[in-house]
């Protein structure tokens, strides 16, 4: 089932995260977020854009948002797309129902543009944008720097209307 986040989801919802900070290069962040810090997530992000879940049972297995590209006015059209997926849900789809929900949400809104940003390499992601239409239109070289490695970020991009 695919619903709006609540503020109750926040401790599935940062560990599932979490996971990803401690164990992966996708998200820049090193330092684990607090339950707390989730809750204001969803609150903030909420308030003015999606954010979903996916939920089997009681178990939330993935979840996706839509966030302020840019702050000067001319982009409020645009928004950046965030998903992540608990570990044990990879590979069954979950991803493309979810990011594909998020994006019907944003059409009904009436954004125009997506913007997914990558760690690159990152295979799977790649896939998941480019199978719901998103198109690259940038690669950074090098510009994060993680686990002593140095990392490239690609932007994707799709026309939402």
């Amino acid at each position: 089932m695919i619903r709006n986040a609540k503020i109750t989801d926040a401790k599935q919802i940062v560990d599932i995260y979490n996971y990803y900070v401690l164990n992966s290069v996708v998200t820049f962040d090193e330092v684990p977020f607090s339950e707390a810090d989730f809750k204001t997530r969803i609150v903030d992000v909420s308030s003015r854009y999606p954010f979903i879940v996916y939920q089997e049972n009681s178990k939330i297995l993935g979840y996706a948002y839509a966030n302020m590209f840019r702050q000067k006015p001319a982009y409020k059209n645009s928004v950046e797309t965030t998903i992540y997926l608990a570990k044990e849900a990879q590979g069954k789809q979950i991803g493309t129902k979810l990011y594909s929900a998020l994006l019907n949400l944003l059409k009904a809104q009436k954004y125009h543009v997506a913007i997914g940003g990558l760690t690159l390499p990152n295979e799977a992601s790649v896939k998941l944008h480019e199978k719901l239409g998103f198109k690259q239109v940038a690669h950074f070289k090098e510009v994060g720097f993680k686990f002593n490695k140095w990392l490239d970020v690609g932007f994707w991009e799709l026309i939402l209307d």
